[in-house]
């Protein structure tokens, strides 16, 4: 048998053995992610067959590395179920792809399929979860290792092997159109979800990706591209190396750590080099500090981008290969990767190694033996019971209750006469969040639709949209006014949305152009904002509503936290949902009527005013104070109401005096502490610890999240529960840059958010 495909040998062994018969044409050609996936195949009829466009891609590239979103259905790609390809129909389109390459090439190299999950598989009928800032706000990393791993198996089952997904982004300026693909501003919270998301995705080890039930993990955007600039999209992150590791490289490492075998290098630069270009990063670092063992694949165009400082194409790739990317995305750089290894004959070792990367994770995959995916198989799977249970419960778990006045919540479901208002009062793209494909009808829930389910036929539900999310077209304040009067309560849905639609302008990467006000789209990516303050007529809706003297329940569906003064100081009840996905409008009724008990926290601060950004919670210490406002957010990081009331007592350090050398040899800083559940309603807490250092060599933040856990507690039930602190989660990044503990205070605090805590201190000497 040929060595390659003997699944008998090392990994290693097959690598070598194929790249020592690969001509430098058939490396190139495993390099390039040319290709967009919608133009390899159309529909004809009720069948499907392969471009010519396709086909001279392969013959051109004597084979395919990598094909970018055969699945992926939006307004961008011009895919809807009318000219798509449903679940049902994946394999057998996949199939025919690994087939044509196979069979037409001198190697017979299967292709990987890579496909956009950053909140779900971008795909027909793929399953659509909240987006991740709800996912943060859950605070629970196994409820989302659940779904990443049904994700896994969706995707796997159409016979895609590679999942796109944001995991590393931090959000420092929630101006920023992506700010919903964060997990919220702090470094260790969102490492854990992101530890939680490539164990989902991939499986615990290599035999388990071979299972035909899970994928690789891409992790995006390597490194910082949350701190652009303004808060505008791939601009300059202005940081230093102590902000880069102390912020944004955690969640990478975590990731790498449990085992990803993917990275995507993210558009913006750090102190004026591109992250594409940036070899300190994409090598050092990455590679050889972090030992990363998986493919670096470039963002789309990204490569291109790089002529400003190279030239030309081909040394815009050779910069780019050099400095560590494996894998290109739709740029034309790559292609000329032959061109510049006859300028410069010393990249042939970049191209070896590059090529192998991408031939490893292919064997990792298991390609080699089975190309091929089951036909019967994906049907089974999108008729499971549990997809939708998974997805409802990460919503329940997403939405934050930050207000509730009077205990108005829950409402009891013998009300008489309810007014639903607000642009996100029905309409469900609204609460899907950006890289969403087109939705069958009757897929989901709005508000309207999950209040209706759950209140009886005797209850009268009035529904008025009242305003638009943007402008002033279609707005009837008025007409939404008169039925509040016919109403006891009045809830009004209002916030943002992500939803492309098909008259939308798109850039050449896919990210979404909006000049005007033809679009309800005023988030996503390539939607920045200057203003944090709700557009359009939504807070003149409000002000009309409660001028009737009705209470309001606002709920604010977002994928970004708005600045809502008025409101939070008018309204009785303030609910936010960050795009809870499809499930989201069932969820918030749920809690609205009290089938649920609210547990999420935010993850990410809520500013005052945008004049008050940057506001997150882990700042350094600051004295001065703005003359005309608080320094402090609306509502600080780690805050959420429960309808159950939880007291924290007895905090205690068994050694509050501990040496460097003990933690070294692995003893940990135990925190015992009771926590209660004073009501008589069952509820979960988000247990929050968080440490100041004092007394060492570098200032260091007012806090810093160092522990979390979600405890259910019955009525009345009382937990001792235990934190451990260990080495690593004590080192700092020091005055010498070496990451090490050393002599200092520590202040402990426990509670349910970042400021209503017990508190402790322990010394490190």
């Amino acid at each position: 048998m040929i060595k390659y495909k003997n699944k008998e040998l090392k990994i290693e062994a097959r690598v070598n053995d194929l790249l020592n018969r690969m001509t430098l044409k058939e490396k190139v050609g495993q390099l390039n992610q040319k290709l967009y996936g919608w133009n390899t195949y159309q529909k004809i009829g009720d069948s499907f067959q392969l471009t010519e466009k396709f086909k001279d891609e392969v013959n051109l590239r004597e084979g395919m590395g990598a094909l970018y979103g055969l699945f992926r259905a939006d307004p961008w790609s011009r895919v809807s179920f009318k000219n798509g390809i449903t679940a049902e129909r994946s394999a057998e389109v996949a199939n025919m792809i690994q087939q044509y390459v196979i069979e037409n090439t001198r190697l017979g190299i299967p292709v990987l399929i890579s496909e956009e999950c950053p909140h779900g598989h971008q795909a027909l009928k793929g399953t659509v979860f909240p987006t991740n800032l709800g996912v943060g706000s859950s605070w629970n990393p196994e409820l989302y290792r659940k779904a990443m791993s049904q994700s896994a198996t969706e995707i796997r089952s159409r016979g895609a092997h590679l999942a796109l997904i944001s995991l590393l982004d931090i959000l420092r300026d929630p101006r920023w159109g992506r700010a919903e693909e964060c997990f919220g501003e702090d470094p260790f919270h969102a490492a854990q979800m992101t530890r939680a998301a490539v164990k989902g995705l991939q499986g615990e080890d290599l035999n388990a990706l071979k299972a035909n039930n899970k994928v690789a993990a891409v992790m995006k955007h390597f490194c910082a591209q949350g701190a652009c600039a303004g808060g505008l999209n791939a601009a300059p992150a202005s940081i230093g190396e102590r902000e880069l590791r102390e912020i944004h490289l955690p969640g990478a490492i975590a990731g790498i750590k449990a085992g990803a075998l993917g990275i995507m290098a993210a558009y913006n630069e750090i102190d004026g080099i591109p992250c594409h270009a940036n070899k300190y990063l994409l090598t050092d670092l990455l590679r050889e500090e972090f030992d990363f063992k998986g493919i670096v694949m470039a963002d789309g165009t990204a490569i291109d981008r790089l002529i400003e400082l190279s030239g030309d194409y081909a040394s815009a790739a050779s910069l780019a290969l050099s400095s560590g990317v494996d894998l290109s995305l739709w740029d034309n750089a790559f292609t000329k990767l032959e061109t510049a290894v006859n300028n410069d004959n010393n990249l042939l070792k970049y191209i070896n190694r590059a090529a192998a990367g991408v031939l490893k994770l292919k064997v990792q995959l298991g390609l080699f033996e089975n190309p091929y995916t089951d036909e019967n198989k994906a049907q089974k799977i999108f008729a499971a019971s549990k997809n939708k249970e998974i997805n409802l419960q990460l919503a329940r778990e997403s939405i934050v209750l930050l207000k509730n006045q009077d205990d108005l919540l829950p409402l009891t479901k013998d009300i008489k006469q309810i007014a639903v208002l607000g642009p996100n009062s029905n309409n469900l793209y609204n609460q899907l969040g950006d890289y969403t494909a087109p939705q069958q009808k009757g897929t989901g829930y709005t508000l309207l639709d999950g209040i209706k389910e759950i209140l009886p036929q005797t209850a009268e539900i009035i529904h008025h949209e009242g305003c638009q999310i943007r402008g002033n077209a279609q707005t009837d304040i008025q007409a939404a006014v008169n039925t509040v009067k016919k109403a006891d309560l009045a809830i009004i849905a209002v916030g943002g949305s992500s939803a492309r639609n098909f008259d939308t302008n798109f850039d050449i990467n896919g990210a979404a152009i909006v000049e005007n006000q033809n679009t309800e789209m005023n988030c996503g990516e390539g939607v920045d904002l200057a203003n944090l303050e709700l557009e359009g007529q939504q807070l003149e809706l409000i002000k009309a509503v409660k001028e009737t003297g009705t209470k309001v329940i606002a709920l604010i569906t977002q994928g970004r936290p708005h600045a809502i003064p008025w409101i939070v100081e008018n309204c009785e009840v303030i609910l936010s949902a960050w795009y809870p996905g499809s499930e989201g409008g069932k969820a918030v009724a749920e809690i609205i009527f009290g089938d649920y008990n609210p547990s999420a926290k935010l993850a990410v601060s809520i500013p005052r005013s945008t004049a008050q950004l940057p506001v997150f919670y882990n700042k350094k210490k600051i004295s001065s104070k703005y003359l005309d406002m608080e320094n402090s957010p609306l509502y600080k990081f780690g805050y959420g109401l429960s309808y159950s009331n939880f007291e924290y007592s007895q905090l205690r350090i068994k050694d509050n005096i501990i040496k460097i050398s003990e933690l070294e040899a692995g003893k940990k800083v135990k925190i015992r502490f009771k926590i209660k559940n004073n009501s008589s309603i069952a509820g979960s807490e988000v247990i929050q610890l968080y440490i100041q250092g004092q007394q060492g060599s570098i200032s260091r933040r007012v806090k810093e999240l160092k522990g979390f856990k979600k405890v259910y507690l019955s009525a009345g039930e009382e937990k001792e529960m235990t934190f451990n602190l260990s080495k690593e989660e004590l080192k700092i990044w020091n005055q010498n840059y070496q990451y090490a503990v050393e002599a200092s205070k520590i202040k402990i605090f426990v509670g349910g958010d970042s400021e209503n805590n017990l508190e402790a201190e322990i010394l490190m000497s």
